[in-house]
Order: C-alpha cells, then sequence, then structure tokens
C-alpha cells in the first residue's frame, strides 16, 4: 500500500491485522499500522523500516515509490523493532545505501543485528541537517520518547515533522475509530512516563513551521494539528483532561461491586455528570489507565486480600505509579471481614506522588454495605463531587509556579522575551510580533507579558 503525502514523500507502510497485542500486552482489536515513507529528490531517502511481519509488503512497497530508482539513505529514527527490524533486509537489497542514524542508533543496530555488514553509515548529532536536493533534513533529538536513540526529522520544505513514535496510536489506517481514545491510550501506556521529555520536544516543535506531522504508527496528521499538539500537551504535563470521577474497583463476592454502584449512583446525584466504572478483574487495564489519567478524580475500591489488596489492584496502582501519576483528587473504598488494611495501603501508595490530593471522607465496609458504611459513601461522593473547583485551583497554582521558573530562567540567562500568561511558554526576543500564536496553548501576542 502506497499513498502520496505529498508530491514528493510517498507512505510505505503497511497494516497489520494479525497482531492480537501490540508490545506483547495491549489489546489492539483493530490491528496496528506500521509506517514508513520515502522522500523522492536528487538523493532519495527512506524514512524508517517496518516490523518484520510485513517487511516483505514494505519492500515493495518502497520499490514501487522508487519507481525503479534506488534509495540513497535510509534514515533509522527509532530501534524498538516494529520499526528497525526490516533493516538487514534493506541493507541486503540496497546494500550502496547510507544508513543514517545518531550514535546510540549505531549501538543497537549493533545488539539487534550482531554480525551483520553495516555497509555505508552516518552519524548525526542533534541539529544536523542532511540536503537531499530540494529537500533540506533538520534532525532534532527526543531522547526518552520513549527510547534514548529517538530523534525525529524535520523537512523544511514540506513542513512535516516525522515525529517517530509521538502521535502515534494504536490501529490500522482502515480502521473506523476516533483518533484521540487510541492515540490516548497509547500515549498513556507507551509514553506516559516520559512526560518531561515531550515537553522538552514539544518546546523544540514549537520552533519549526510544522504543516504535517507523519507518525510510525496512525495516520499522517495533516489538518488540526493544533488539537492533536493541544492533547500531546496536556497528557506530557499531566493535567486533567476532562472532568469527571472514574473508578475502579475489585470484588470477590459482589459487596464492593455494590459499594461501587452505590457510589456511581450518590455522584450522579450530586450532579456530577461524567462517571466512567472500571471492574480490573475484566476490563482492559490499559483502557482503565487510560480512564485514571483522563478525569480529574479517581476512586479506588478494594477488599483486603492477604493482609494486603487484591492483585488486579495492586497492579493498576503500580501501572499509574509508574507513569508518573499526579495531580487528581484520589478517594478510597476498603471492604474487609476482620482486619481491614486496604484503605491504608493504598493510600500509601501515593504518598510519593507530585500534586495528589486524598480525600478526607474514605470508605470501610465491614463485610457487606451497612447503614454507617452508606453513610460513609455519600460523604466521600458529595467530597468528590464538590473537589472540581479545588482541582482547577490546584492546576492554575502548577501552572502559575512553571510561568514563575520560566520568567527566572530568562532573567538568569539575561536574555530579554515575553511569557504566555496561559500556559508559560516563553518567546525569546526584543519585540513580539503582533501575529505570534502561542504554539503550545494557541493563544494571542495578547496574553504575552515581557519578562520582567
Amino acid at each position: 500500500m502506497i499513498n502520496k503525502v505529498t508530491d514528493s514523500v510517498i507512505y510505505v507502510g503497511a497494516n497489520d491485522h494479525d497482531i492480537d497485542l501490540f508490545e506483547g500486552q495491549y489489546v489492539v482489536p483493530n490491528g496496528m499500522a506500521y509506517n514508513s515513507y520515502v522522500i523522492k529528490d536528487d538523493s532519495n531517502a527512506v524514512m524508517d523500516t517496518i516490523d518484520r511481519r510485513k517487511t516483505d509488503e514494505w519492500l515493495a512497497n518502497v520499490e514501487e515509490a522508487l519507481e525503479g530508482e534506488a534509495p540513497d539513505y535510509l534514515i533509522v529514527q527509532h530501534m524498538e523493532p516494529d520499526h528497525s527490524a526490516s533493516i538487514r533486509a534493506f541493507r541486503e537489497k540496497y546494500p550502496q545505501a547510507v544508513i543514517v542514524g545518531n550514535k546510540k542508533t549505531f549501538k543497537m543496530i549493533g545488539q539487534f543485528f550482531p554480525g551483520m555488514d553495516m555497509g555505508k553509515t552516518q552519524e548525526v548529532k542533534d541539529g544536523d541537517t542532511l540536503s537531499l536536493g530540494k529537500h533540506e533534513l533538520t534532525f532534532v533529538f527526543a531522547p526518552m520518547v520513549h527510547w534514548p536513540e529517538v530523534m525525529m526529522t524535520y523537512d523544511a520544505t514540506d513542513r512535516i515533522l516525522f515525529s517517530a513514535d509521538g502521535f502515534g496510536k494504536f490501529g490500522a489506517l482502515d480502521a473506523d475509530e476516533d483518533w484521540a481514545c487510541e492515540a490516548r491510550r497509547y500515549y498513556i501506556g507507551i509514553v506516559g512516563k516520559y512526560g518531561a521529555q515531550v515537553q522538552n520536544v514539544l518546546r523544540k516543535a514549537a520552533e519549526l513551521d510544522i504543516q504535517v506531522i507523519c507518525p510510525l504508527h496512525g495516520p499522517v496528521l495533516d489538518s488540526d494539528l493544533a488539537y492533536y499538539i493541544g492533547l500531546y500537551d496536556t497528557w506530557s504535563a499531566y493535567r486533567p483532561e476532562d472532568a469527571g470521577v472514574c473508578i475502579c474497583y475489585t470484588s470477590v463476592y459482589g459487596n464492593t461491586k455494590q459499594a461501587v454502584e452505590i457510589l456511581e449512583q450518590e455522584l450522579k446525584a450530586q450532579g456530577v455528570e461524567t462517571v466512567v466504572v472500571n471492574d480490573l478483574a475484566r476490563c482492559d487495564m490499559a483502557e482503565a489507565v487510560e480512564d485514571a489519567f483522563r478525569y480529574d478524580r479517581l476512586v479506588l475500591a478494594t477488599t483486603t486480600y492477604n493482609s494486603d489488596i487484591f492483585p488486579f489492584m495492586r497492579e493498576f496502582i503500580d501501572h499509574l505509579k509508574e507513569r508518573n501519576f499526579q495531580n487528581r483528587t484520589v478517594g478510597f473504598i476498603e471492604n474487609g471481614s476482620w482486619a481491614p488494611t486496604a484503605l491504608k495501603i493504598m493510600k500509601g501508595a501515593f504518598e510519593g506522588a507530585k500534586d495528589i490530593t486524598i480525600a478526607e471522607n474514605n470508605v470501610t465496609v465491614m463485610s457487606a454495605v451497612s447503614d454507617d458504611s452508606r453513610a460513609q459513601i455519600k460523604a466521600l461522593a458529595a467530597e468528590m463531587a464538590g473537589s472540581r473547583q479545588a482541582s482547577e485551583n490546584a492546576t492554575a497554582d502548577a501552572e502559575e509556579a512553571d510561568r514563575e521558573e520560566n520568567e527566572e530562567k530568562l532573567a538568569a540567562a539575561g536574555s530579554k522575551g515575553f511569557v504566555c500568561t496561559i500556559c508559560g511558554y516563553v518567546y525569546e526576543g526584543e519585540t513580539l510580533p503582533d501575529d505570534f500564536v502561542c504554539p503550545l496553548c494557541k493563544q494571542g501576542a495578547e496574553m504575552f507579558k515581557p519578562v520582567e
């Protein structure tokens, strides 16, 4: 399958509908797309290879796109095997092509393909350029988004950012599905731990005139880029995306489930419009993690189990901690018949988390829901329903702290500039153009103030 992105940039990737688990853990009912691109110019470049499951199809696509010409370069942006597994096959078919990568890239090629004849190579550094003729490529390093060797490539001619795994999603390209849902699950599951690194890349990208984003998974993005970049800014800054309460629970005999159902009813009665409930023993765990990061409030409900918490809840909390879960309000429901300890253990798991507000009105169920525990559930619902404004205030305080930090850094460097009063983005320069638009939050010049 080949498709034109522009007159000289051609998609040569492949859909995989046979895969059931991506990276051995993420359910992909609509398959996966492994993306690769050819840039045709005086010198022809291939942007990444694809998974070995589709090597033959990919090589045929590359050959078709090149129309009898040979590739001069293979640019390797990411060494994860779903993008690098076909390097050996490429080298065998095109021995004269130059493999372009960074120092870490070539170390990993040696690890994945021991004994392979590397042939011609070109090592690049952050900010280096490569001219193909009309196309001028600039390499933008993106370490830990989400491997250390990752780099993106900016084509100044067609104003394309080849974004590696950034802005990718689950699902084959012929799947009819909402972008945000599967992109969110993909981002939080795979990249979520590296929010600070993604923020760094967004700052680099803000300095580029990007009209098209070509990721290694999912569709090419060529319109409404502010929407996609805005979501990435929200996700990587660990800000809640939507107002709502996510409830995640485990239940052995149905009593904890009953407590959750009562809480759901009480929350809706208190005016909470969005309440999402996940049974951790039966749902897609990655979907539950996605929900926890999407909404501004979270309630965890589980039983005491072997003086600990139920295994699915332990796994779920580990997923949150691994991905730096923060900036949320969290409440708890525990159940125990003789010595309940789940509440203490769950609260303790969040002690080191950043900007987590623990609910005061948590719930203890002794075996089955009673009048006493019903009253506790009602109090928790009232607190969670009223915590939205507190969450917004905390987010505003955090953003103000970020703005002040950016101003202090700029002042310490002796630079002049302007800071966005909405998101804290700093524009360095003597004057701010009247038509300037913040690359992060898309506000106009009127929302900037001089750095004092």
